[in-house]
């Protein structure tokens, strides 16, 4: 079965004092979630965003979140988060930042959220390979993580090929970072279904006419790939 696209926008490329104005623009424009990577200065050399500015978010847009915690300790945190989230959404946490990852997709899921764990580039996927049948996402950082307008790290192809060779459920395989209309055609081929972008939507100067480009090309590459599989 051939996964459908799912285009996300990342909000860390957007205009922090326009946010209603920048998520709306995308939500017109048929995208399918907001990524909100929300940073705590210790997991990465970042700091962006808490619980208060999410319920925010979530008070402007009907599209679904990607709630990304690059942080320590995320068990301690997943209530506040699960409270101003809601259904369909989802709460993503690094499999680096914890020794007990299934206590954490406990946690998560006892919050009737969906589940997500992600990979930065260096990390190999046997890290998460025995969690695959119990989350909703699995998130490849193509960038390290921490800072928007990054160069796509090809090395991790390799990686979303043996993910995706894995899952026999419907577990998402998404990619985040450096992500352009050269790039997203390498991650499809290889086994991502959701494409995670910051500055090739907010920084393209026509956020609606980014969306649908980078769809375009994901959706006709992800046919041309299942019909190399059908006819092999």
């Amino acid at each position: 079965m051939q996964p459908k696209i799912k285009i996300a926008a990342s909000i860390l490329a957007a205009n922090p004092v326009r946010f209603e104005e920048d998520i709306k623009k995308v939500e017109m424009a048929g995208i399918d979630m907001i990524h909100i990577d929300v940073m705590d200065g210790h997991f990465v050399p970042n700091i962006t965003m808490g619980p208060f500015i999410i319920k925010g978010i979530k008070n402007v847009t009907h599209v679904p979140l990607d709630i990304h915690l690059m942080i320590e300790h995320p068990e301690k945190y997943i209530e506040a988060f699960a409270k101003v989230a809601g259904k369909g959404d989802y709460l993503t946490f690094h499999i680096e930042t914890t020794k007990h990852p299934k206590d954490v997709i406990s946690l998560i899921k006892k919050t009737g959220l969906k589940t997500g764990v992600s990979l930065n580039p260096d990390t190999k996927s046997k890290s998460i390979e025995d969690l695959l049948d119990d989350i909703d996402l699995v998130l490849v950082m193509s960038v390290n993580p921490g800072f928007d307008g990054q160069k796509f790290i090809p090395d991790v192809l390799s990686k979303i090929t043996r993910l995706r060779s894995l899952i026999t459920n419907e577990v998402d395989i998404a990619v985040d970072g450096g992500i352009t209309t050269e790039t997203v055609i390498d991650a499809v081929r290889h086994g991502a279904n959701f494409i995670v972008a910051a500055s090739a939507i907010y920084k393209n100067g026509d956020p609606a006419n980014a969306i649908k480009t980078l769809r375009h090309i994901a959706e006709q590459t992800a046919r041309e790939e299942y019909r190399k599989r059908v006819s092999a």
